[in-house]
């Protein structure tokens, strides 16, 4: 009787563990399950969305031109934007050009260029035949350099991450992040996004290849994206203390024994 009392503790533990670990089955952590994975399957892409410039971006614009000298001007008379120097290397100078709240950009001679609602390939030409008054056969570059997403959560590596790709999607975000640990909830990763003044919560579900076909696929500059952690983490979390705890019961079992 005094020996049944004694591990009593212990089953306690092993029936608490085995509980929180099936609360995580299997079944719930491969990716993609509605997929037919015995064949190819092919289908078209139809979600694929251009990322189009708003206020608080920050534009990387590079300007050549055949009279160098004349080019400088927009390179570098902007080199530091309210204090903060946006030049991504000596050799290849890239201005960061701040778009206000009105949608603009203010490049020197030029003055105001509305750039809100545009794409960068757009920007780009609008600035090519803008510029065509001031250089010869200008060539310019516009690329976004503030584009960045959040990641926390149940992943490996939460952090904020820099993106140069104007398309990045979930997966590839997540990928960044060293995905998610196998304790996360799939099927409850949150999109959180700022966008026209209202604050959008989106839950994406990774276990259906239906993710490729969202809207919210593909992600947006300053996203956030929050893993659920599953009970197991909590499991993971409490058992070292909880073994604490029964060495401590098993101690005062022992004397009481004796």
């Amino acid at each position: 009787m005094l020996k049944f009392k004694t591990n009593l503790p212990y089953l306690l533990v092993l029936l608490t563990v085995f509980t929180l670990a099936s609360c995580q089955s299997y079944k719930n952590v491969p990716y993609y399950q509605d997929i037919n994975k015995k064949e190819v399957t092919t289908e078209k892409i139809n979600n694929t969305v251009s990322y189009l410039i708003h206020a608080g971006d920050i534009l990387g614009i590079n300007i050549t031109s055949r009279n160098p000298e004349s080019a400088a001007v927009f390179n570098y008379n902007l080199a530091r934007v309210n204090g903060n120097n946006y030049n991504t290397s000596p050799d290849n100078p890239v201005i960061g050009y701040p778009v206000d709240e009105h949608g603009n950009i203010h490049l020197p001679l030029v003055g105001k260029v509305n750039v809100a609602g545009f794409t960068t390939a757009q920007v780009t030409e609008k600035l090519d035949t803008t510029l065509l008054t001031y250089l010869k056969d200008p060539v310019v570059n516009v690329r976004i350099v503030n584009f960045k997403v959040y990641v926390y959560g149940d992943v490996a590596r939460p952090n904020s991450y820099n993106i140069t790709d104007e398309h990045p999607t979930v997966t590839q975000v997540l990928t960044m992040a060293g995905d998610l640990n196998v304790t996360a909830l799939r099927k409850k990763v949150l999109l959180i996004r700022n966008e026209n003044g209202e604050r959008k919560y989106i839950n994406l579900d990774l276990t259906s290849k239906k993710i490729f076909d969202s809207p919210y696929f593909y992600l947006k500059n300053n996203d956030e994206i929050y893993v659920t952690p599953g009970r197991s983490k909590v499991a993971a979390n409490v058992i070292p203390i909880m073994g604490i705890v029964i060495s401590a019961l098993s101690v005062v079992a022992i004397v009481l024994t004796r």
